[in-house]
């Protein structure tokens, strides 16, 4: 049997209480591989609906500069927000240091994001976690856990909390 040599993770995180549950397998994983992490924050990208709205009362030129302006700021206030949760579990699990190889903040649709970054990133593993958002979703898994699982090449290990 071979032992896969786990080098490059992409741990996927929505940034909720799950989150931290959820990276210590991936801190633990890359621990004990001596694999470096490279983190993924996918913000949903806003309906065209939505867009031709504001488009139609703001003008197409204006609405694209203040949502570029707009979307660099939120960019760069989660990229903080997950440094300091990588601080925070470093300090939470002195035993298990990890390497942050990147920290990744997208907008777009976070399935499709997943996947182009697994891709890109030619990861060996992809770590995140299931939350399902109503009753029984799926049973167990969330709508983008399950679409990740379903269409990634590359082998997902999806922590569930119990």
């Amino acid at each position: 049997m071979i032992v896969p040599d786990i080098k490059k993770i992409l741990y996927c995180t929505d940034l909720s209480e799950h989150a931290q549950y959820s990276f210590a397998y991936a801190a633990s994983i890359a621990n004990r591989f001596g694999a470096g992490i490279t983190i993924l924050h996918v913000l949903e990208d806003v309906s065209e609906y939505r867009d031709s709205l504001v488009i139609n009362i703001l003008g197409k030129e204006k609405w694209e500069e203040i949502r570029r302006q707009n979307e660099q700021e939120v960019i760069n206030n989660l990229r903080k927000k997950i440094e300091e949760f990588c601080n925070q579990v470093s300090e939470d699990m002195p035993a298990c240091p990890f390497i942050t190889d990147q920290i990744v903040v997208k907008i777009g649709n976070p399935v499709e994001e997943i996947l182009k970054q697994a891709e890109d990133t030619n990861c060996d593993l992809v770590v995140m976690g299931a939350r399902g958002h109503g009753v029984l979703v799926d049973a167990v898994l969330g709508s983008v856990s399950r679409r990740v699982l379903r269409r990634c090449k590359k082998p997902v290990l999806i922590v569930k909390r119990t």
